[in-house]
């Protein structure tokens, strides 16, 4: 076979790209998968790596039971005015049969999460654990001399430098001083990340997204995936509308590769793509936790083959507040606020007057969109997460850890505020201190009994799952009492785009018309999502991400006889 010319050709290197890679590979087609970054991974390798997949046959290793009436009780009230219900049928009709297939055919393992609520607990048809999947722990090493190619989880989420923790030793490094048990585990682990430090770049127990990720990756070298990093593709081939390969480098280095049966588009959406943002995104929103490389390529090229953009019939983006702050190597970055610090017991989020608005235990979605509702003339207004000097040692605050003793770098950068008492701090944050303190008043009044009847704080089964459970009545709501007090202002965010390339149910895109594009096909961000920007549960990204990579490499297996095979 000529060099320049491969049976299917991918874009993008995240879950929903290797994933249609690898079942094309072992549905016995050759398979280029390239990645305009030199690492493998995209957003996925930072991000948890929860799978949201409904009616999975994993649910009866635990007890819990679903069925598709469930699901789409549940999705009918949070998806509401879905403009493509048939690709959402084939969502939940297909979920559980691509975990199965990639765990039969690949490296790719996955447990059920016993107990992690859908984010609307409340509503009929959800459910509190087993929708939600986790990658299996990966042992880094396997990958060998391609372990370097992987991209590394973020900083903020590892510790001494590397260190992934698994979700379950969590509360061991937190009890590491009350628990012998804990003080044991922890010493282990820590021995054991400095042991593999010593011969590695960084720690090789993965966790999380960077643990699917690194099977994905794992999975494509043995089943002989030709994988091109760093390359970038400026154009799209296309042969009487069908698309027939790409255009890679630029200029006089560009290189032409054919496609026999079809290209996958699965660049990660348009997270960092400023004209598409504007277009498509509310004013003035300006962060992303999406990784740096989501530039919108894959829908470009789309748009080049007659493809059509479908916005999400709720957002065309997943929400999330997001700090800014510098690594003390000196680059700015963001801190996602999903699920370490708002919901925990003594903090509060206030706006530029002073004043609560919303649950802050609250999904991080709803969050920014509280925060978006409440400042509808000005977007980019921040918000403020107050907490005192207990709550910031005990849960760490933003991309402050847990039990850090030297504040200066945070309080420096102005990432952190301080005062030594309420007036202090407001002046510090330019609140007006009269009406803060009076906000906070009003609260602790409320917290000293475990209450929050100005906004519910910790009355749904998703919030308390987040709070402490070690903090009774309500493991969401406690005083802000013990001086000095703190803050950090934090900003609408988003952790991906909704908005994408219109696909049927298979992945193939269409046109204006409705019709399928021969030969050009999508997954993962530049698809536009069956979620319609509505965010019902953790994982609602990598969940069909995975599926529709799925019925993409499938599609592209049984169709191989629909475009003529390119000489």
């Amino acid at each position: 076979m000529p060099a320049d010319c491969y049976d299917v050709i991918v874009l993008g290197a995240g879950a929903g790209g290797m994933t249609a890679s690898l079942v094309a590979a072992v549905e016995g087609l050759t398979v280029l998968l390239i990645e305009k970054s030199p690492l493998i991974g995209g957003t996925t390798a930072i991000s948890g790596g929860m799978v949201w997949i409904p009616v999975n046959s994993k649910m009866n290793e635990i007890g819990v039971f679903d069925s598709l009436e469930n699901a789409m009780t549940y999705l009918s009230q949070t998806v509401r005015n879905s403009k493509a219900p048939d690709v959402l049928q084939a969502f939940l009709q297909n979920g559980d049969r691509a975990i199965r297939y990639l765990e039969d055919n690949s490296s790719v393992r996955f447990r059920p999460v016993t107990r992690y609520p859908d984010y609307y607990p409340s509503l009929p048809g959800a459910t509190l654990g087993g929708r939600v999947l986790e990658p299996i722990p990966f042992e880094g090493r396997a990958l060998g001399r391609h372990f370097a190619a992987l991209r590394s989880a973020l900083p903020e989420f590892m510790i001494f430098g590397g260190m992934m923790i698994d979700r379950a030793d969590i509360p061991h490094f937190l009890k590491v001083g009350q628990s012998f048990r804990s003080a044991l585990r922890v010493v282990h682990l820590v021995g054991r990340y400095f042991w593999q430090k010593a011969r590695n770049p960084r720690g090789t127990s993965l966790y999380l997204g960077n643990a699917l990720a690194a099977r994905l990756f794992q999975s494509l070298l043995q089943h002989n995936v030709t994988i091109k990093l760093a390359t970038s593709v400026t154009d799209l081939l296309i042969d009487d509308r069908a698309v027939v390969g790409v255009r890679i480098g630029a200029d006089n280095r560009s290189r032409d590769i054919r496609a026999r049966y079809g290209v996958v588009l699965a660049t990660g959406g348009f997270s960092h793509h400023d004209a598409m943002r504007k277009k498509y995104l509310p004013a003035n929103v300006k962060y992303s936790a999406a990784n740096g490389t989501n530039r919108g390529d894959g829908i470009t090229l789309g748009q080049v083959a007659a493809a059509h953009v479908r916005e999400g019939a709720q957002n065309n983006a997943f929400w999330a507040p997001v700090s800014r702050f510098k690594r003390r190597d000196g680059r700015a970055a963001v801190f996602p606020h999903t699920v370490t610090d708002r919901s925990k017991p003594g903090l509060i989020a206030v706006n530029r007057e002073g004043h609560r608005f919303t649950n802050e235990a609250r999904s991080y979605h709803e969050f920014v969109l509280a925060m978006l509702h409440a400042n509808p003339n000005d977007h980019s207004a921040p918000a403020y997460l107050i907490c005192d000097r207990t709550f910031i040692w005990k849960y760490g605050l933003g991309a402050i850890r847990p039990f850090t003793v030297f504040l200066r770098h945070y309080l420096d950068q102005g990432y952190l505020y301080r005062g030594r008492d309420v007036r202090d701090l407001a002046l510090n944050i330019g609140i007006d201190p009269e009406t803060l303190a009076a906000t906070l008043t009003r609260y602790n009044k409320d917290a000293a009994e475990g209450r929050d009847p100005e906004f519910g704080r910790g009355e749904d089964d998703y919030q308390r799952h987040l709070g402490d459970a070690e903090v009774q009545p309500n493991p969401c709501v406690k005083p802000i009492d013990r001086a000095p007090f703190y803050a950090i202002a934090v900003f609408p965010g988003d952790l991906g785009t909704a908005a994408g390339l219109t696909t049927d149910a298979t992945g193939q895109v269409l046109d204006d018309a409705g019709c399928a594009i021969p030969g050009l096909y999508a997954c993962g961000n530049d698809m536009a999502s069956v979620m319609e920007g509505a965010y019902p549960g953790p994982g609602i990204t990598l969940g069909p991400a995975l599926t529709f990579g799925y019925l993409v490499g499938l599609q592209l297996a049984k169709g191989k006889n629909e475009i003529r095979p390119t000489q």
